[in-house]
């Protein structure tokens, strides 16, 4: 091995899910919306002219800012915008967990945390989930350098309510909790949604002004159909969100692009569009919760737009790979505890009913 290698920064890098370049295939992999991003998203791309080009963007990306602010109906200066809830997510890390002490994830969650904590050398600890996938929350309650967890989890779909969360809160006050919220807009019912819109009870975005030290990450990937924009957010105290600025001017000052922050900007102002196609995804996992049922699958249910399922009569391996040969792709994670479920994306009602089609065949065989 060449003596230069000795100083290379190692790190098993994250898997992301596969992008396939096959015709006519169902994609239900990643957690993409099945739907198409409001037209006012495509108006303001057409709208970008060749001098919102060759200029650098707005290194605050202050409309995008204000954007968030309006629709969260908080002050611009409690949002942080990147590249993507991934950007957003790893500069919380860089910034908050510098103590020496480990931060403290689950043990089941995204699979991120670990990558960016070996990248950044952060000290970890996985905590985990009890038998129902749910977080433990006196496992918590010790001395550590940061915490933090998605909301609904990942790849499980279980929520956890705010007393909770606030539990968690209130037993680590002298430390950064980072509630990560990509899957929040699905966890209600379509009543909910319909009747009330904004943001979801279930939201800790309802204690960021009792808690200084909490930061709450959402993203436009899911509910707004952009995950091909790279938008992120992360909302907090304001004092959280000038030193999250400070390392980001300290490592690159035009985190978002132009297209971006005008698409951004464009989804969360179309609130009608939002939650028309949200509550769609909400009718039809929850359709896809019997249907599956009625086949045998088991699963945690799921307040996220995807179900973790697993069948006790059938390996989750051996139907990963024969939906795939039927152009129908899912999630595996080849994972301790994980390795006999399989993730599958809410997609429209015509994709969901040709994977039950499917999967009734090879349950039969």
């Amino acid at each position: 091995m060449p003596k230069w290698e000795n100083n290379v920064r190692k790190v098993v890098p994250y898997t992301p899910g596969e992008q396939p370049k096959i015709r006519d295939l169902i994609k239900l992999n990643t957690n993409e919306n099945p739907y198409p991003p409001s037209e006012k998203v495509l108006q303001a791309l057409r709208a970008l002219d060749d001098e919102g080009i060759r200029r650098y963007p707005d290194p605050a990306s202050t409309l995008l800012n204000e954007a968030v602010a309006r629709h969260l109906g908080i002050g611009a200066e409690r949002v942080f915008t990147g590249v993507g809830s991934d950007d957003v997510l790893a500069m919380c890390f860089l910034t908050f967990f510098a103590s020496g002490r480990p931060v403290l994830f689950p043990d089941i969650t995204y699979s991120f945390y670990d990558v960016w904590a070996d990248l950044f050398r952060i000290p970890y600890e996985t905590q985990p989930l009890d038998e129902n996938f749910r977080i433990v929350n006196r496992d918590y309650y010790k001395e550590n350098g940061g915490i933090i967890f998605p909301n609904p989890n990942a790849p499980t779909g279980v929520k956890k309510d705010l007393d909770e969360i606030r539990q968690i809160l209130e037993h680590n006050r002298d430390v950064v909790v980072i509630v990560d919220e990509a899957y929040i807009d699905f966890a209600r019912s379509e009543e909910e949604l319909l009747q009330s819109g904004g943001v979801p009870a279930a939201s800790a975005l309802h204690l960021t002004d009792e808690f200084d030290n909490l930061l709450v990450v959402q993203t436009s990937s899911k509910s707004r159909a952009l995950a091909g924009m790279r938008i992120g957010w992360a909302v907090g105290s304001k004092k959280l969100i000038r030193y999250l600025n400070d390392v980001k001017y300290s490592f690159n000052s035009y985190t978002m692009n132009q297209a971006a922050i005008a698409a951004g900007s464009a989804a969360l102002a179309d609130e009608a569009y939002y939650s028309v196609c949200t509550a769609k995804i909400i009718r039809t996992r929850e359709r896809m919760k019997k249907e599956l049922a009625k086949l045998g699958f088991l699963f945690p249910d799921s307040e996220a737009n995807f179900l973790f399922v697993t069948h006790p009569e059938h390996q989750a391996r051996d139907l990963f790979h024969a939906l795939r040969q039927e152009k129908i792709l899912v999630r595996y994670f080849d994972k301790p505890r994980i390795d006999n479920y399989l993730r599958i994306t809410i997609g429209t009602d015509e994709q969901m009913d040709a994977l039950c089609e499917c999967l009734k065949k090879l349950i039969r065989k």
